[in-house]
């Protein structure tokens, strides 16, 4: 069957409307002329494995659905279609997001963000995981969507986190309803990188259900709208959420994929420099994580070969404001991860405040030497760094569960160490 007709058959419209993106992939397989085992050789599991695939509707694990998407070319519409992003036509976004039952109930998704204790409101994240399953109607804002955009990125660079998840919400909906009808390019990658700030706040918050879902969506966007560089965006937030869902391999096949395609841009301009380094660094620290020590420092090492000619200060909007100083303080994060907190000192040691120009960036480089001298036992100097965060960055130590970890444990061992009272202090004041 002619592959155009074959994507608006009734038989597609109908796995469209029953959301059954595994009945998409057996209709492309079968319309290739493949075997199961044929699709599994492409995708890299078994026959039995693909059989489950086309069977399981949208409960199937999401990189399989989009490797085999891929594998038998369901064209980005229709897919998005099948997973409830979008109607198909897509005319308007449908109201149901790629979740079971049980997590679409919002007093579920309420009583499990009250549980995890975050430091996050749990009104505000309850807000966000609604969006996320079902897209609000439209806010009316005369404000531009880039304008807000711009301002959402400067609530998480002031690390202004319960104020960015109070504007999500709307941001999202309003993303939603002015990029999916139009199937702008422009427009996609706006909404993409929308999902892809969602998927960052929600992860530095410790909500990372959400952030995967964020993720997954802004890597569907971006696909669609064809922008490398939305798609590296989208790449970076889906790898990291999943190296913190301990699932090492799927992230580095993310990340690995997207530093591949940036690098085909050519590297002709600062910003696709930016992204490169960018996801050069994510590249390392997930290696770190993982342990692969040679792969880590030698992926840290060719990031500073790509930023090297950058500015030392990016300009203001780039997607990867990345700088020769950022890159130091990924190499910080690198060796601490590889267990080397010498090493981590030793790279942070000519970091200093004025490098970076925004709060969150300050105060990740004071949690970051501070876990590193966590790290290597010593405390006054882990709350010495720990407390110049907060000062400039409270969200970067409240926020974030390690970090509000490590002050527990700072209670707990060494309470009469200077600043810890403060510390706890500041871990425990409201947003």
């Amino acid at each position: 069957m002619n592959a155009v007709r074959l994507w608006v058959s009734e038989e597609v419209r109908s796995c469209v409307e029953s959301q059954d993106p595994g009945g998409l992939i057996r209709i492309g397989r079968t319309g290739c002329g493949w075997r199961l085992e044929d699709l599994g050789v492409r995708i890299g599991c078994s026959a039995a494995t693909v059989s489950r695939l086309e069977r399981s509707g949208r409960k199937a694990d999401f990189d399989l659905i989009m490797s085999a998407a891929k594998a038998v070319e369901i064209p980005t519409h229709v897919l998005a279609a099948s997973l409830g992003l979008t109607s198909f036509p897509p005319t308007r976004v449908v109201p149901d997001g790629p979740r079971c039952a049980e997590e679409d109930d919002p007093m579920r998704r309420r009583t499990l963000l009250a549980a995890v204790g975050l430091a996050a409101p749990t009104t505000l994240l309850a807000g966000v995981s609604d969006a996320l399953a079902s897209i609000p109607d439209p806010t009316g804002s005369p404000v531009p969507l880039d304008s807000r955009l711009a301002a959402a990125r400067g609530l998480f660079d002031a690390g202004q986190n319960s104020k960015l998840l109070r504007v999500l919400p709307g941001l999202l909906a309003d993303a939603n309803h002015a990029a999916v009808p139009a199937h702008e390019e422009i427009a996609l990658a706006r909404l993409s990188t929308a999902y892809s700030l969602a998927s960052r706040v929600l992860t530095k918050v410790g909500t990372y259900g959400d952030s995967r879902l964020a993720a997954d969506r802004a890597t569907l966007y971006a696909e669609w709208s064809g922008s490398p560089l939305a798609a590296a965006a989208a790449a970076r937030e889906l790898s990291i959420v999943l190296r913190h869902q301990d699932q090492p391999t799927a992230a580095e096949r993310h990340i690995l994929d997207a530093v591949a395609k940036v690098e085909q841009t050519g590297l002709h301009t600062d910003a696709q420099r930016s992204a490169y380094a960018q996801m050069l660094c994510t590249t390392s620290y997930t290696a770190a994580r993982a342990g692969q020590r040679d792969q880590a420092l030698a992926m840290i090492r060719e990031a500073a070969q790509a930023a090297r000619d950058l500015p030392a200060v990016a300009p203001e909007g780039r997607l990867f404001p990345i700088t020769p100083a950022a890159i130091d303080l990924y190499a910080v994060g690198v060796h601490w991860a590889l267990g080397d907190a010498g090493a981590a000192l030793e790279a942070g040691r000519g970091l200093r405040e004025g490098q970076f120009t925004t709060a969150e960036r300050k105060g990740r480089m004071h949690t970051d030497l501070g876990r590193a001298w966590w790290q290597w036992g010593k405390a006054e100097q882990t709350a010495a760094e720990l407390l110049s965060a907060a000062r400039v960055s409270p969200g970067e130590v409240r926020d974030r569960p390690a970090i509000r970890k490590i002050v527990t444990d700072l209670r707990s061992h060494h309470p009469r160490v200077t600043g810890v009272r403060e510390l706890v202090a500041a871990v425990g004041s409201a947003a």
